[in-house]
């Protein structure tokens, strides 16, 4: 039930008809009785620095998600953002301060890691290779680094894409060991694919699966098949996997801690989404 004490969280992005965030946020709410709503905005490019300054004049607004393809534009909107944000080079929510500043943060590699960590998976001191540099990817580097890995080696048919992360993650982790260039998966503890490969049938593997050791945990962000070829043929050679949806509902804990509200589990998420609706 909407009324004058609601809420808002703007799902801000374009087009819309893909959101997914309103049906795991609002039956959540429902659920717990948090009287807030997730509500789908679509918003060009051209218009969204516009839109996004006007929406946090309002005195009802919680926060926005931001996705595609205002990821990245809204990193140079804020008055701050995270290390992680800035690391990825992009955000997906922003809040107010109490003193009006707006400051954004970075969840899709946060997603990726508690998932990781609830599965068992020590990160402290790991070896990462992450295969696919893009917006997901760096994401997922950028969180990988602030849990303590000691080594990024970073892969991108894109060299300069895997050359810039490098770069970021240098100067804002300098005692972070950082490797790009290849994508040999031998000697890592864990091996993350951060690119569309797995979305369509037929997609080559993204690494030579034969280099791959059994006690390397393999993660997964493409979300349209939750077993893909890749993670089929990991779990073949007896690796620990972790599947694209999970980094999604491992994610969401961490967005409603940082707007302020109660928390849940990514499996208290699950049972109540309504994402077959």
């Amino acid at each position: 039930m909407i009324n004058g004490d609601t809420e808002l969280i703007a799902h801000l992005g374009f087009p819309t008809h893909a959101f997914k965030a309103p049906l795991i946020y609002n039956p959540y709410f429902e659920s717990v009785g948090v009287n807030a709503v997730v509500v789908p905005m679509g918003c060009r490019p051209e218009a969204f620095a516009e839109v996004l300054h006007n929406l946090f004049r309002l005195e009802n607004i919680r926060g926005a998600l931001i996705t595609m393809p205002h990821k990245v534009s809204t990193v140079g909107l804020l008055d701050e953002v995270t290390r992680t944000a800035r690391v990825a080079g992009a955000c997906n929510a922003v809040k107010r301060l109490a003193d009006g500043r707006l400051v954004g943060d970075m969840f899709d590699g946060e997603g990726f890691v508690r998932g990781l960590r609830r599965k068992g998976m020590v990160l402290e001191g790991a070896r990462a290779l992450v295969v696919g540099c893009g917006g997901v990817g760096s994401a997922i580097a950028a969180s990988l680094a602030g849990a303590g890995v000691a080594h990024l080696a970073l892969f991108d048919l894109q060299g300069a894409s895997a050359d810039a992360l490098a770069d970021r993650l240098r100067t804002e982790y300098p005692l972070l060991g950082v490797s790009t260039g290849s994508r040999d998966p031998a000697g890592f503890d864990l091996v993350v694919n951060g690119t569309p490969l797995g979305m369509n049938p037929g997609d080559p593997l993204p690494i030579d699966i034969e280099r791959l050791s059994a006690n390397t945990f393999v993660g997964e962000v493409v979300m349209r098949t939750e077993m893909t070829a890749f993670l089929k043929a990991a779990q073949a050679r007896g690796c620990r996997i972790q599947v694209g949806s999970d980094m999604l509902f491992e994610m969401i804990p961490a967005y409603l801690e940082f707007f302020g509200y109660p928390t849940a589990t990514a499996d208290q998420l699950r049972a109540v989404a309504r994402l077959n609706d």
